[in-house]
């Protein structure tokens, strides 16, 4: 099954060294890995800039954006937007609040049958009220 990689996965992976990593965070960059090697981590552009966002040195962004190369974004329609929207509505219904990235991360996941694999704990409080499936909980 392929796993959309939300950003807090991929900056952890990226940004930090594994001599600094706590063990849960080292198992965390270790699964990635799994999903690279067998070509099942997939990417959205929206989750590519926010990962470049915000990096002070050239070289490091540079780096980065140059790892990033190796994957290809994800396909958005526009079905895809009015998805997301749908489901920021459905999640506000509920009291939880979404931001617009994770949900087109939850719609595109839907749209193709795809685990989210993330570090983000809103993702378990949008999984109460969206049939999302998490790589982890």
């Amino acid at each position: 099954m392929m796993v959309l990689v939300d950003t807090p996965v991929w900056s952890l992976a990226l940004s930090r060294r594994a001599v600094d990593l706590s063990a849960g965070e080292l198992k965390i960059t270790l699964l990635l890995q799994e999903q690279v090697r067998e070509s099942r981590a997939q990417l959205l552009g929206p989750v590519r800039q926010e990962i470049l966002s915000g990096i002070r040195e050239e070289a490091q962004f540079r780096r980065i954006r140059n790892h990033l190369q190796g994957f290809g974004d994800v396909p958005l329609r526009m079905q895809d937007y009015e998805e997301a929207a749908a489901l920021t509505n459905r999640c506000r219904s509920s009291g939880i609040a979404g931001c617009p990235v994770d949900m087109l991360i939850c719609s595109v996941s839907l749209r193709n049958g795809w685990q989210i694999f993330t570090t983000d704990r809103d993702f378990s409080r949008y999984a109460r009220v969206l049939p999302i499936q998490l790589l982890l909980h």
